[in-house]
């Protein structure tokens, strides 16, 4: 059996391979590590205002919209 190429695979294939394969460990610590390797999206300083809030929110959620959205 020829070993698999994790690297190689996407997300949404390496998590249902994981799933389908629990007792492999090395592929859920690749999955692991690609996981954690991603930076947050964005921080937001403590001191922002609950008007500044909902107008990062609202942005946040008007750019995933348009994204979804076929153009």
């Amino acid at each position: 059996m020829s070993k698999l190429n994790f690297h190689a695979m996407s997300n949404a294939e390496l998590r249902a391979y994981v799933i389908a394969h629990q007792d492999d460990q090395e592929a859920f610590y690749a999955l692991a590590d690609r996981l954690t390797a991603k930076p947050p999206t964005a921080t937001y300083p403590a001191s922002m205002t609950p008007e500044e809030i909902h107008k990062a929110v609202s942005d946040i959620i008007q750019q995933k919209q348009r994204r979804r959205s076929p153009s």
